[in-house]
């Protein structure tokens, strides 16, 4: 498979997945200001520290107000991570391969793009929940008719690699946010609003239903942060997504079990294996915010190895 093609179906799936994370976690903290005493401020720049793009966003906005944020995360088309640019970044992937994915593949992003295009940044509170569902949904959409309509080749796998690595990610990125930084103050440490916005995080990540379903009726941030960081069957934790994408990574390769032959390989096999015997004792006990730092960092690390070993043009010995 030419590298142009690899790294266009990486990238729609990875922009795709971002669309709907921005979603899934501007949605949910619409729901929780509904939810919350009148007397707990509304907290909303979190959610751009999420993205890692604080900086841009103070320079652009500056005050961090429910409308600007939303705007800002959802319907800025300077704003490279935007749930708009993100589907324009996807859609223009699409294009340059029209020929490799199936047509049904082909109509949905665009479909997707064009609901998002034509969607108004001012609507009410009760509209843009709507908005938001149906961006999950037509990214739910777009995973499942490219599982049932392209063949899982080569050009497949990219694209779960570029799925899941992103899902990693941001499931990372979302925890590590209620716990350093979303609490209004230590004296709500273990009180119903502690809960609430610990119940709210599950809910951003779609885990709070299978959270519950483990037998797991207490919410606590020890079972949380185990939940989504180690549940090796719930397909939004870390340690899942990881899997999945060092498995497509070896498919891709043809590289056996058990052992590395590149510098990706090996990353992942690493961050894998670590995932696999850590437990959430020691991970508080290393401090939770540290290691969910690390573990975007070797996420990074990872992605950056995907372009170095699949798709940067390498000079001809």
């Amino acid at each position: 498979m030419l590298s142009r093609v690899a790294d266009s179906i990486y990238w729609l799936n990875r922009y795709i997945e971002r669309a709907e994370n921005v979603a899934r976690f501007v949605d949910v903290n619409l729901q929780l200001m509904l939810d919350l005493p009148s007397t707990v401020p509304q907290q909303w720049e979190p959610l751009v520290m999420t993205t890692g793009d604080l900086s841009l966003f103070k320079e652009k906005y500056g005050s961090s107000t429910s409308e600007n944020v939303i705007q800002f995360l959802s319907f800025d088309r300077e704003y490279p991570n935007s749930i708009l640019s993100c589907l324009q970044a996807a859609r223009e992937n699409a294009r340059s391969v029209r020929e490799i994915i199936s047509s049904e593949m082909w109509e949905q992003v665009n479909d997707f793009y064009l609901f998002v295009k034509d969607a108004s940044p001012g609507q009410p509170l009760s509209g843009l929940h709507e908005f938001f569902n149906k961006v999950k949904l037509s990214s739910h959409l777009f995973a499942g008719v490219m599982d049932a309509t392209m063949t899982h080749n080569e050009g497949w796998h990219f694209g779960q690699v570029g799925r899941f690595l992103e899902r990693a990610d941001k499931t990372s990125r979302i925890l590590d946010v209620k716990y350093f930084i979303l609490l209004p103050s230590v004296t709500h440490v273990g009180t119903t609003i502690d809960e609430i916005e610990w119940m709210a995080l599950l809910k951003s990540a779609s885990a709070y239903e299978m959270y519950r379903k483990r037998g797991l009726h207490r919410i606590t941030p020890h079972q949380v942060a185990e939940f989504l960081l180690l549940e090796r069957e719930f397909p939004r934790s870390v340690q899942f997504c990881v899997l999945q994408a060092e498995r497509s990574v070896y498919m891709i390769n043809g590289t056996p079990p058990g052992i590395w032959t590149n510098p990706l390989e090996r990353s992942l096999g690493q961050l894998r294996a670590e995932l696999d015997y850590i437990t959430i004792e020691e991970i508080i006990q290393s401090g939770l915010h540290e290691c969910l730092d690390h573990f975007q960092t070797r996420l990074n690390d990872i992605s950056n190895k995907v372009g170095e070993t699949f798709f940067a043009l390498k000079p001809i010995s």
